[in-house]
């Protein structure tokens, strides 16, 4: 096991020395030995892929996320620009679970107006003490760091819509 791990590091390191220092260049001296530079092991340039594939360099913000800490939160979500739904949710808790892919697929639809940020009340007990959350999955909805609305338990797809586009317009 050991000797396949070792072959695999040299194979990645020249697979990595190969794509990074181009052969024509003359710079294909390697200080590992066993695979001849004969053979290929990265045989694409950068300049050969299509745009289509090349990778996106813009930064996207991230309309979901999982909150860090406080500082996190305030950040993220009290300093946000965005209207955010904060889902205080647990690992345990199964209603959590049904709420939470309903809760981003509505946030999904609103294609960037608003953001969602997720608190497991688990590991931010401070937060979840701060907004009053009793229960789980309890939800709120912030606009310029106050709060708008908030419901707690389940609801179905049609009152999430009704509930963030309420969020949106005021």
């Amino acid at each position: 096991m050991a000797q396949r791990v070792f072959l695999l590091r040299k194979v990645w390191t020249l697979s990595l020395r190969e794509f990074l220092v181009p052969r024509h260049l003359g710079l294909s001296s390697s200080p590992l030995p066993s695979i001849p530079h004969s053979l290929p092991l990265c045989s694409f340039s950068l300049h050969s892929l299509s745009p289509a594939r090349n990778l996106s360099l813009s930064v996207r913000r991230t309309l979901s996320f999982n909150v860090q800490d406080s500082e996190d939160f305030t950040e993220r979500v009290i300093n946000s620009s965005l209207p955010v739904l904060v889902d205080f949710h647990a690992q345990w808790c199964g209603p959590c679970k049904i709420l939470g892919p309903r809760l981003e697929k509505a946030v999904a639809k609103q294609k960037g107006l608003v953001a969602m940020a997720k608190v497991d009340i688990d590991d931010h007990t401070d937060l979840a003490i701060e907004y009053g959350v009793s229960a789980v999955p309890t939800v709120i909805a912030m606009k310029g760091g106050d709060v708008i609305d908030k419901f707690v338990g389940i609801k179905d797809e049609d009152q999430l819509d009704t509930f963030v586009r309420k969020l949106i317009g005021q």
